[in-house]
């Protein structure tokens, strides 16, 4: 299965999501989850939506996915048509106001997590293209970082602002990166990898305490700062095809729910009741 996992492009936290939930399937039967007949699978799915109903949607979700990846890779094609369909909700992400944004990045008493957020927000990375970014992908004379091996293995390149610049330099004068921006913790440690590359649990503890230090309410996460990058672009004016590549995006219908979000066109959308008591 890692074997697959990898030669069809799909990332280590895929793997894992996938061979945890197998595994307690496993578990749960004794027995390889290829070897349980239809009943049994339908009853186990039953019963993880019964036992985790915080939790029911990602947990079912992964569980179904990890079942379809298995019975595609063994042949067992009966048994993978037979999986019930993921119903995908259509949620809007939540964005963060520019005073918001303003706020955040001032309240990390770190200058490495003012400028790992900063480099979230700025050029709209993900969590793990933040934490792959290399001192050789900032290119200061162009004003572009090279995001390497983004989702689906596709570089691309994105604009690197003045204000992040100077930030940048003075982050690497003081910290002095060898290899990787954003440097961990030794080897070995959990939640990383078998590099210093700062971990995923780092980065998302760093975004967590400034959204508190912040008095950030909203139920953000590291993914917020990209939603929010793709938004206050098309706020400013940026077209929606210029802000879908330097997101990264395979298709255009990913990019256009940020449509549906922005503040932007003729006029900026109101409530009737400012007009119902407005002054003549």
């Amino acid at each position: 299965m890692q074997q697959k996992v990898s030669i069809t492009g799909k990332c280590e936290s895929t793997l894992n999501s996938y061979s945890t939930h197998l595994a307690k399937l496993a578990l749960h039967f004794n027995c390889l989850p290829s070897e349980l007949d239809t009943d049994q699978i339908d009853d186990y799915l039953y019963l993880v939506q019964r036992e985790h109903p915080t939790l029911s949607d990602s947990y079912f979700k992964f569980t179904v996915y990890g079942l379809r990846f298995a019975f595609r890779m063994l042949g067992l094609n009966d048994k993978h048509i037979q999986l019930p369909s993921i119903k995908h909700e259509k949620k809007l992400p939540i964005v963060l106001s520019r005073q918001e944004v303003k706020r955040l990045l001032k309240a990390p008493k770190l200058l490495k997590h003012r400028i790992l957020i900063a480099l979230l927000y700025g050029c709209g990375l993900r969590c793990f293209e933040a934490r792959n970014v290399r001192i050789a992908d900032l290119d200061f004379d162009r004003q572009m970082l090279h995001v390497q091996k983004g989702k689906g293995k596709k570089d691309r390149y994105v604009p690197l602002g003045h204000i992040l610049i100077r930030g940048l330099k003075t982050y690497i004068g003081a910290e002095n990166p060898q290899t990787w921006l954003f440097n961990g913790q030794p080897t070995g440690r959990a939640g990383g990898d078998f590099d210093n590359r700062y971990s995923q649990r780092g980065v998302q503890w760093a975004v967590k305490e400034a959204k508190n230090a912040a008095g950030i309410l909203k139920d953000m996460t590291v993914h917020t700062l990209r939603h929010t990058f793709a938004t206050h672009l098309l706020e400013d004016g940026l077209d929606i095809m210029s802000i879908k590549d330097l997101l990264g995006h395979e298709c255009i219908d990913t990019t256009m729910v940020y449509l549906h979000v922005a503040q932007s066109g003729k006029r900026k959308p109101f409530s009737p009741l400012d007009t119902l008591y407005a002054k003549p």
